[in-house]
């Protein structure tokens, strides 16, 4: 069965998608890129345990809503969006 929102039906900004242009899918890997670099460099220097689980936890959150900036930024999404 298929199951979605039908058209029309109000979503709280917070809970909206929105798409990226071009200009924002590159920032998009941008950003990405620097945390998986920062990642890589904190991997190899942090030893194993909780807080190094905190810690990748805590990247992968602000990569989530660095990325969700760029989304709610009109400058990186579609003409017409």
């Amino acid at each position: 069965m298929a199951r979605g929102v039908p058209h029309g039906v109000a979503i709280r900004d917070e809970f909206a998608v929105h798409l990226l242009n071009e200009t924002g899918i590159d920032e998009a890997r941008q950003i990405a890129k620097a945390f998986s670099d920062l990642l890589d460099y904190l991997d190899a220097a942090i030893p194993a345990g909780r807080e190094k689980s905190i810690v990748i936890t805590k990247l992968q959150e602000a990569s989530f809503f660095a990325k969700r900036a760029l989304a709610l930024s009109p400058v990186y999404q579609p003409e017409g969006a």
